[in-house]
């Protein structure tokens, strides 16, 4: 599994000849828009820096789009959606997903580091965890994702094997990277990994570079 970021909440997550894109940059955005084809997009919450939707087809190949709470399997790769809270109590959805034997969950514009029952009961046997860390929330809409005390709180009561922080400020990853006893962590280009390599991994933070 190949996974890179691209700036925001948007990662590339590739796996033989298949391609999710979560989190996509719309060109709504003052941000760059996502700029990469996608088998299956995954949209957390409904705002321009994480609904591109339209970015990841290409030509004739239409993406297939997952934007809220439910069960899906596509292509083998088995998708859970389930509701909780974003940037100024809007919903966000939070996804675990299973591909190739590996087990994601992506946390996308989450604001309330207190899940409900239903989605701690379901989040077992993490094996990465994508978590914002206090890059604030939508630029317009003036409302925060998690702080980087309760994401790493959070990261860690969930006991994926690793983290991979997201939607940051330097300062904010600085103090995510602290509250895990590190002092630095030196960024990746891209995180290539397989199920074996993620053995005896406890809470180990990645950092990738944008691309």
């Amino acid at each position: 599994m190949i996974i890179s970021y691209h700036g925001a909440e948007c990662f590339k997550v590739s796996q033989g000849d298949i391609t999710l894109a979560l989190n996509p940059i719309s060109k709504d955005s003052q941000m760059k828009p996502t700029r990469f084809g996608a088998d299956i997009t995954l949209i957390t919450f409904n705002h321009p820096d994480f609904n591109g939707r339209d970015q990841t087809s290409r030509g004739d190949k239409e993406s297939f789009v997952i934007d809220g709470p439910g069960e899906y399997e596509i292509k083998g790769i088995f998708i859970k959606g389930f509701l909780s809270e974003g940037p100024a109590k809007k919903i966000n959805t939070i996804y675990l997903i299973s591909f190739e034997g590996i087990n994601l969950c992506f946390l996308g514009a989450l604001a309330n580091p207190t899940l409900p029952d239903e989605i701690l009961e379901a989040i077992e046997d993490i094996d990465i965890l994508f978590v914002p860390t206090g890059g604030g929330g939508p630029a317009k809409d003036g409302a925060s994702t998690l702080d980087p005390v309760s994401a790493y709180k959070l990261s860690v009561s969930l006991e994926p094997s690793v983290i991979i922080p997201m939607h940051y400020t330097k300062t904010a990853l600085e103090q995510f990277i602290k509250e895990g006893g590190e002092t630095k962590v030196e960024s990746l280009d891209k995180f290539v990994v397989k199920k074996k390599d993620l053995e005896g991994k406890e809470s180990e933070i990645v950092v990738l570079k944008e691309e």
